[in-house]
């Protein structure tokens, strides 16, 4: 027979966890299927690292989540913006927002296991793991029907919604015919631990080059994150390079502003390919996160997106008493997260665009572009207000400083 839930989230990565959680407190009977079996964490719960936008630390903190942290993350305090070639630059300080960061870096891995711990205490979870999607039935009485793949065969969940949180190349996606845009930026990031001479004090270091950004991220542990874009033809032979001439090469990307670059631990290297679904709703089913857009990781707000969906979604269906797969609240989900999800958007990919852009004519209009963004304290609001997570109708948990 079929399991009945609320919600059937498919996908326990970052966006899919944290939904479950956020609906745990409104007492949702919810399903959570994932690929991997107990005991172990999703492959994105590697080494890189997470920046948190402030109002993500804020939600994260109501969800119990952040608590949880065996680790603690790095706060970051101001921020420096440059561009090789270009002259002028950008410092944006927390305290002239009356604020002590503006969010904080996390190791994904961490990240996962505070997730974990926080999972096993959920009342109304079901977890099936590890399981496969395999496709969607039609909608009858009120439900969608699940099938999932198991290790002893298929079976068969019933849901008023289903939920694709399920990563760039999402198997929900692909069941409800959504159709997606994508656009490859010929780059591949790499990403990576390093000491420096000079321990993090809070400062995050964004650094533009015709191959892509560099960014320096202050971690809790006393390192930083590292951030490495290149172009694709040479990302195979970055990925060769030996210690001391990986180090030599960010050292030359991002200069001395952390001392001498004196060790790295592994790298690892990610294609940079935006892919953005046409569509966010189905029948009784809807993206989150990846699934929906997958953006260049530049502002580093792709998952600070994603979560903004979550508690977006969680909020809409705490907030009336209607079905949670009904036509009337996925709707209303797309129309709140529009602006925010546009913005985005184009804050990520035109910034990806423009400060990668080779050609000498774009030099002095980038050049005077930094001038103003140093000198214009509205413009500089602005900028500050998207990268702590405050865009358009912001989620309530999102609202309150995290204590």
């Amino acid at each position: 027979m079929s399991k009945n839930h609320d919600v059937v989230i498919v996908g326990g990565g970052l966006v899919g966890a944290s939904l479950a959680i956020a609906l745990d407190r409104l007492g949702l009977d919810v399903g959570l299927v994932e690929a991997t079996p107990g005991g172990a964490l999703p492959a994105v719960f590697d080494q890189r690292n997470l920046s948190f936008a402030a109002a993500t630390v804020n939600a994260l903190t109501a969800l119990g989540v952040m608590q949880r942290l065996g680790n603690p993350g790095g706060p970051i305090r101001r921020i420096h913006v440059s561009r090789a070639g270009d002259f002028g630059r950008v410092v944006m300080r927390a305290e002239d927002y009356g604020r002590e960061a503006f969010g904080q870096v996390v190791v994904a891995r961490d990240f996962g296991d505070a997730l974990e711990a926080r999972l096993g205490e959920l009342q109304h979870l079901t977890r099936y793991r590890p399981a496969r999607f395999v496709g969607l039935g039609a909608g009858s009485d009120g439900y969608r029907e699940v099938v999932i793949a198991e290790a002893d065969g298929e079976r068969r969940l019933r849901a008023r919604l289903v939920v694709g949180a399920d990563g760039t190349r999402s198997a929900v996606r692909e069941a409800l015919g959504i159709e997606v845009t994508e656009h490859d930026y010929a780059q591949t990031l790499f990403v990576a631990r390093v000491r420096a001479a000079k321990a993090p004090d809070g400062s995050a270091y964004e650094r533009f080059t015709d191959t892509g950004p560099t960014a320096l991220l202050p971690r809790g542990d006393r390192h930083y994150g590292v951030v490495h874009g290149v172009a694709r033809d040479q990302a195979d032979a970055v990925l060769a390079l030996d210690e001391r001439a990986w180090l030599a090469r960010l050292q030359d990307a991002v200069g001395w502003r952390a001392g001498r670059l004196l060790e790295s631990g592994p790298r690892s290297a990610y294609p940079l390919i935006q892919v953005l679904a046409r569509k966010l709703v189905g029948e009784r089913a809807l993206l989150l996160g990846n699934a929906a857009q997958t953006i260049h990781p530049l502002g580093a707000q792709g998952f600070n997106l994603g979560l903004r969906d979550a508690l977006t979604l969680a909020e809409l269906i705490a907030d009336g008493a209607m079905d949670p797969g009904a036509d009337a609240l996925l709707q209303a989900y797309v129309q709140r997260r529009g602006p925010d999800r546009e913005q985005t958007l184009a804050f990520s990919d035109g910034l990806a665009r423009l400060t990668s852009n080779a050609s000498p004519l774009m030099r002095p209009l980038r050049s005077l572009g930094l001038v103003a963004a140093a000198q214009a304290a509205p413009l500089q609001s602005f900028l500050v207000g998207g990268a702590m997570g405050f865009r358009g109708q912001v989620p309530e948990l999102c609202r309150s400083e995290a204590r």
